[in-house]
């Protein structure tokens, strides 16, 4: 028996109760299951499982109608006329004992949802609507600013205050990744509001930017007179371990942080050759996307205990002050997410700068393993922790891998079968971090003026050096006038194995 379907045997075991919901699924969705959804984002959270009969019997869901009820349940909380504001939650199919059920975890929500317009709320019967009772709803706004610091309003911040320009990347982002983004056609303004980051007070009436907005998209120096203990310090120590080999002192806006982290880490860590069936994929950005969006998103921006990241001789540490939901270490295996700043994570999944709930913490299991030989090491409390084991390669080291392949000396990290060529990165035929985060935003045909302002970048020589023409000559990327390389018509779209490689980081 697998370690989830033994974990989801004792959940249904222990009944309904005020986090677990049973509900009987067979070939479609129940109306009531947006109900419980919303009750349980007002609440604490909890466990839905549909395919349990509310005595705790394990009915299954039809096996052909599994596919659809689960796409059935993602469009609708994506809607925001079913559940506003809308949210993103991460559905597991699960076998027990041979029949088919489907298990979503609903983390707490920083937010006060409605579905169908109707505000619902959780209590050891279930769920109950309390929309016209003025002083349950305002006690649960209450509760929810109470609660995350990151809906604090600040009413003399306003736009001018945020970075407008950067407000429009992360739309022009948005977009580019779904055509149909509903920031496409609002301004600024109202593009706050719909994430959350520009609320009304239900006390006073008072309107603003909030924590989240001016930690997401604030200038530096407004940031810092509303946070003056704002920074993330990133740190590489090898040599000199008494001070540093090298630092980037970062206290600028959280978008801006990931871009500096995620520069600070292409310098200095390795990028070895890594294939996943046919095609190689770097799997370094694919653990530090997901250590540096944690250490933005699950921060608890009211402690001044500064952020770090530090590389060490084989291994990458991070510090972030939390507020625990518990402590000692994590089993990465077993243990539940939950989001500390929702509205913070949910704006880095809208612009591509971190995975639903759950599913990054996979990937960073999965591709640890082999990039540093161990699994990764998460340490809860006020200070959460983490440690990543990361491969060393001298230059005498590197010189002999180049003539290996399929081998695997554990000292050295070596992915099994994988090395080929330098394991420095600047191997023939590797697709880069670099490549892989063009691939991203390539949408159709576009220029290459159109790729480089969704990717944020305005160096053209760097572009053409370090991401188109790799992505060229791999044939990931294709000219549509491919007789004409310098026509001013010219524009780029994915070819097939370059769309194999987009699906394959989804």
């Amino acid at each position: 028996m697998s370690t989830k379907e033994h974990q989801l045997k004792a959940l249904i075991a222990k009944g309904e109760g005020l986090d677990i919901e049973f509900k009987a699924c067979r070939d479609q969705l129940p109306k009531s299951v947006y109900e419980t959804l919303c009750a349980f984002l007002n609440r604490h959270g909890g466990a839905l499982l549909l395919g349990v009969l509310d005595d705790g019997v394990i009915q299954g869901i039809a096996p052909d109608a599994a596919a659809q009820i689960r796409k059935d349940f993602v469009t609708a909380i994506n809607n925001p006329q079913k559940i506003s504001p809308p949210t993103y939650l991460a559905v597991d199919e699960v076998t027990v004992g041979s029949k088919p059920l489907l298990h979503i975890y609903v983390p707490e929500s920083s937010q006060v949802h409605r579905c169908n317009g109707r505000i619902y709320d959780r209590n050891e019967d279930g769920d109950f609507d309390i929309t016209d009772n003025t002083a349950l709803v305002a006690a649960l706004y209450q509760r929810k600013q109470a609660t995350y610091s990151e809906n604090r309003i600040f009413p003399h911040l306003g736009l001018d205050d945020l970075d407008r320009d950067l407000i429009a990347k992360c739309r022009k982002t948005a977009t580019i990744r779904w055509e149909d983004h509903p920031w496409k056609d609002l301004d600024d303004l109202e593009l706050l509001k719909s994430a959350q980051l520009h609320q009304t007070s239900p006390d006073s009436g008072a309107s603003g930017i909030t924590l989240a907005g001016i930690l997401l998209l604030g200038k530096q120096l407004p940031l810092l007179n509303t946070l003056p203990h704002h920074r993330t310090d990133l740190i590489l120590r090898k040599v000199n371990l008494d001070r540093y080999d090298d630092r980037d002192f970062v206290d600028v806006n959280l978008v801006e942080s990931y871009e500096r982290m995620m520069a600070f880490i292409h310098k200095h860590l390795p990028d070895p050759f890594y294939l996943e069936g046919t095609m190689s994929i770097s799997i370094r950005d694919a653990i530090f996307r997901e250590v540096a969006s944690n250490l933005l998103i699950h921060r608890e921006y009211t402690n001044a205990f500064p952020a770090k990241l530090i590389i060490e001789y084989g291994q990458v540490r991070t510090e972030n002050s939390s507020r625990p939901h518990g402590f000692g270490r994590l089993d990465p295996e077993t243990f539940t997410p939950f989001p500390k700043n929702p509205v913070i994570a949910k704006f880095f999944r809208q612009i591509g700068r971190a995975d639903e709930l759950g599913s990054g913490m996979r990937k960073m299991m999965k591709y640890s393993r082999a990039y540093g030989g161990s699994d990764p090491e998460l340490v809860e409390g006020d200070v959460f922790r983490i440690v990543i084991k990361v491969p060393e390669f001298s230059e005498k080291k590197a010189s002999e891998t180049r003539q290996v392949s399929g081998k695997h000396p554990a000292s050295t990290g070596q992915v099994t079968g994988q090395v080929t060529g330098q394991v420095t990165g600047q191997v023939t035929g590797q697709v880069t971090g670099q490549v892989i985060n063009l691939l991203k935003v390539t949408q159709g045909e576009q220029s290459r003026n159109a790729l480089m302002e969704a990717m944020g970048l305005k160096g053209r020589d760097n572009f053409e050096k370090l991401y188109l023409r790799p992505a060229l000559e791999a044939e990931l990327l294709e000219m549509t006038i491919p007789d004409k390389p310098n026509s001013r018509l010219q524009k780029y779209r994915l070819t097939e194995k370059g769309k194999a490689i987009v699906e394959n980081q989804q």
